[in-house]
């Protein structure tokens, strides 16, 4: 590498990469410095529990993966990534009847749906038939002219009321309403609250559009593909270095932040304005997850067994259920039956395990902070909906908000999300700003999830900082 950089980038996460790949697509000189030894930052994997079993320390089903325009214009597929779609990318099951299952078909998982069938087409159709154009839109800062003005209004029309208004106001049946609120509390937010029904609105469109996929051998190979054509272009990354403070990095033109508000503070407190340091102080976090990492004898013995089809379960029950967990979290409660969802990876991908074993994904939502052992509640609910379960339970291995922060330090108090999506948070983080990415410091730009558009391994945020850090510059 050459002395003098263009650009030097701190954090080696999906975005933190994809900065550093668009402006090495520039012809810019760019050097990534990562504090862990390996890279990925909530797209790595690890053998957490026996010899040759492979699992996801954090982000596990990747439809923003498979969909980001960003990582669709790379040639990824030449550095190793192959994406793996289960047959169903979503099942939700219940204590009695049948499971909903969210196909990749939108007229198959509609006849699925009963009485609700006509009302989950006409919500869904528009959306997941013009997914692209969508998704460009949805993964992209608020302030910006949209190319498909139209889809997105109606989209945004459809978003405004909460999940929990949406689906008893769309749906007659408990089935639909509850396929959609486990959908929606990926938004780890109560479900009552303005805007949840976006979340549940794109992970739909995304199954019928793109899929659910996993990424063969682990979510660490998005990671590893990114690396090998980033140093392709000329980059490097640096593993096992810490920044400590904007001092310790070598002169660059700009410099790039995969940090949240709080690790921003740190290395550039004294560069900042003061009001500017007093809304990063604002800045909120949002509720964090409790997860277990299995290696089990054999399949998980759902009592249903379309489950074994499915790559992501959410297991919750009925709509009420669901909408309970969330609100108690949000109250900073404990729910004795929490919402949980399941990956079950090697069921499709048998590069992540050996010899009949299977790995199995699972968290919930907790409080900001929490320190309590949901193992037994999380294990409760999968006994629910697969009696026999602790059967075929070998090893388990456990992480509650503490350890993914010691993992991942931006996952402050067990928030993978970067911050909380509440709010006008939802548009503006980590401030209120017509440029989200730049910052009061010359040269400073934040290119993490606590920027727009927000979590997921799209990509997007260290594009779009990229983006702006090329404008500044021209």
């Amino acid at each position: 590498m050459a002395e003098s950089l263009d650009a030097v980038v701190v954090g080696a996460g999906p975005n933190g990469l994809s900065a550093a790949i668009t402006l090495a697509r520039a012809g810019w000189c760019v050097r990534v410095y990562e504090a862990n030894e390996t890279a990925g930052g909530g797209s790595r994997s690890e053998q957490l529990t026996l010899p040759g079993l492979v699992h996801d320390v954090c982000s596990a089903i990747h439809p923003f993966g498979a969909s980001s325009p960003f990582f669709r214009a790379l040639p990824l597929e030449e550095h190793g990534l192959q994406w793996v779609h289960p047959e169903v990318p979503l099942a939700h099951p219940f204590d009695d009847g049948p499971p909903v299952l969210l196909h990749r078909s939108l007229a198959e998982t509609a006849r699925g749906l009963d009485r609700d069938a006509t009302a989950y087409a006409r919500l869904l159709r528009p959306f997941a038939r013009n997914w692209e154009a969508l998704s460009e839109g949805v993964l992209a800062p608020v302030l910006r002219i949209p190319r498909h003005p139209l889809l997105m209004a109606r989209f945004g029309l459809a978003s405004l009321p909460s999940a929990q208004r949406l689906a008893s106001s769309r749906f007659e049946t408990p089935r639909a309403r509850a396929m959609f609120a486990g959908l929606a509390a990926h938004s780890t937010l109560p479900l009552d609250r303005p805007l949840t029904s976006s979340f549940g609105l794109v992970l739909a469109a995304s199954a019928h559009a793109v899929g659910w996929p996993v990424a063969r051998g682990g979510s660490q190979c998005i990671a590893d593909a990114l690396v090998a054509y980033l140093r392709s272009l000329g980059g490097e990354v640096v593993t096992g270095q810490r920044v400590r403070s904007l001092d310790d990095l070598p002169p660059a033109r700009a410099t790039l932040l995969d940090v949240t508000p709080a690790q921003l503070l740190r290395l550039a407190g004294d560069r900042l304005s003061g009001r500017y340091r007093k809304a990063l102080m604002g800045y909120r976090y949002g509720s964090g997850v409790f997860k277990l990492d299995y290696a089990l004898s054999g399949p998980v013995p759902w009592k249903s067994p379309e489950l074994a089809l499915a790559g992501t379960i959410h297991l919750g029950g009925t709509m009420e259920e669901i909408i309970e967990s969330e609100r108690l979290v949000g109250q900073g409660r404990h729910p004795d039956r929490p919402y949980v969802i399941v990956a079950q990876q090697s069921l499709f991908d048998r590069t992540r395990t050996r010899d009949g074993y299977e790995v199995l994904w699972a968290y919930c939502h907790v409080p900001h902070g929490s320190t309590e052992d949901m193992t037994a509640r999380i294990e409760a609910q999968l006994e629910r909906f697969a009696p026999g379960f602790r059967d075929v339970l070998v090893q388990r291995h456990v992480m509650g908000p503490a350890a993914l922060e010691q993992h991942n330090e931006n996952y402050i108090g067990g928030d993978i999300a970067g911050g909380s999506h509440e709010g006008l948070q939802l548009f503006f983080r980590p401030a209120i700003r017509l440029s989200p990415y730049s910052t009061p410091a010359e040269g400073v730009y934040l290119c993490s999830s606590s920027t727009p558009p927000g979590a997921g391994v799209h990509g997007m945020c260290g594009y779009w900082a990229a983006r702006k850090v090329l404008a500044d510059a021209r």
